[in-house]
């Protein structure tokens, strides 16, 4: 195996406001694009040639890409319409060079995962499989499409989410990474919306394919939501997930020409990205604060995402909130779990007036 194809194409509405500008896999974890993560641990497990598979703000990869050296040969195919997980796999086949037995790696962009891909790959050539999916347990499937498989790995069916705790068979889930032969990618419907899911994963059971999966119970999130987008970039300064792009683990990371006052409390896994400052007595745990943002004296910001540009103000307390790029938070508000602030909104300071009558 020396390619692979990293599915990044996705909207991110689930993330929304910080994907207005900026597509989802862009967005900086840990310090760096989360893109960078996926594509490092595929460069060190032996992949010599990425395509990135685009359609949201394609023009954010290219710039980013022709910027940096990552050690391994980068190509952009970018979709003219989004065409589905199936359909965004075929349209890069038309930029691999692997021959029709090859193995090639795909991987989905919000997937932050500890999966074994030698190994993954070295059990889809053994078992002479047409494909191969990594697999994780979770505790609770319902909210995911189950995959059972028999006493050899092999893929038996692809159930949609359980609507009651019968339904559960198995409580391992597709985690998002695939080992496919090349002549299988050339199978998928060009040209048209596929899900590689609901429609070419079925199909291929139903015509004698061999489908198998690896159960790997090493770490996996899903970076879909803010507070699980917060959580992965906190597990990755702290050393829970693994990356070959972040060097040193602590309790806090701090980027080129950050700013963080002796009496400031920086905690709980958080990032301070480049060029932004957390002013005297504030308090920042668990949170991703992104390049040039602003917590001024006496904030108070937990499990929250500071988009770049952003200020919060004096003595404000912010707890599981989504604040987008530029926006500002005035002195003295509390927002609470689940509140997302728009780019370039302005909350005025919280002002607490008594009537005369006391």
């Amino acid at each position: 195996m020396t390619e692979a194809v990293l599915l990044v194409g996705g909207q991110g509405t689930r993330l929304r406001p910080l994907t207005i500008n900026t597509p989802k896999p862009m967005l900086p974890v840990a310090g760096v694009p989360f893109t960078v993560h996926q594509i490092l641990r595929a460069r060190d497990a032996g992949v010599t040639r990425i395509v990135l598979s685009t359609s949201y703000k394609a023009e954010v990869f290219r710039e980013f890409i022709e910027g940096s050296d990552l050690g391994i040969e980068i190509v952009i195919a970018t979709e003219p319409e989004p065409l589905g997980t199936g359909g965004a796999i075929r349209f890069a086949a038309a930029h691999l060079n692997s021959a029709p037995d090859d193995s090639v790696l795909i991987f989905n962009g919000d997937v932050l995962s500890g999966v074994d891909i030698q190994g993954l790959v070295k059990h889809h050539e053994d078992s002479n499989s047409d494909v191969t999916l990594y697999l994780t347990p979770v505790e609770d499937p319902r909210a995911y499409g189950l995959v059972p498989t028999d006493q050899h790995g092999r893929v038996t069916a692809f159930l949609e989410k359980p609507t009651s705790l019968e339904g559960i068979v198995t409580n391992n889930i597709n985690a998002g990474c695939y080992v496919f032969r090349r002549d299988v990618i050339d199978r998928i419907p060009e040209g048209r919306v596929v899900s590689v899911e609901r429609e070419t994963f079925p199909e291929l059971l139903a015509t004698g394919a061999l489908v198998s999966g690896v159960v790997d119970s090493g770490y996996w999130l899903d970076l879909g939501t803010p507070l699980a987008f917060v959580q992965g970039s906190r597990d990755l300064v702290l050393g829970h997930a693994p990356s070959p792009a972040v060097g040193t683990h602590g309790d806090a990371l701090a980027m080129e020409g950050a700013f963080i006052a002796d009496s400031a409390h920086v905690h709980g896994g958080s990032v301070i990205g480049r060029n932004a400052s957390v002013d005297s007595d504030a308090v920042v745990d668990g949170a991703v604060v992104f390049d040039k943002a602003r917590i001024l004296a006496g904030a108070h910001v937990r499990n929250s995402i500071i988009g770049e540009g952003a200020v919060v103000g004096v003595g404000s307390h912010l707890d599981g909130v989504v604040v987008g790029d530029a926006a500002v938070i005035g002195a003295g508000n509390e927002l609470q779990k689940g509140v997302r602030v728009w780019p370039g909104a302005v909350i005025g300071d919280l002002t607490i007036r008594f009537s005369s009558d006391g």
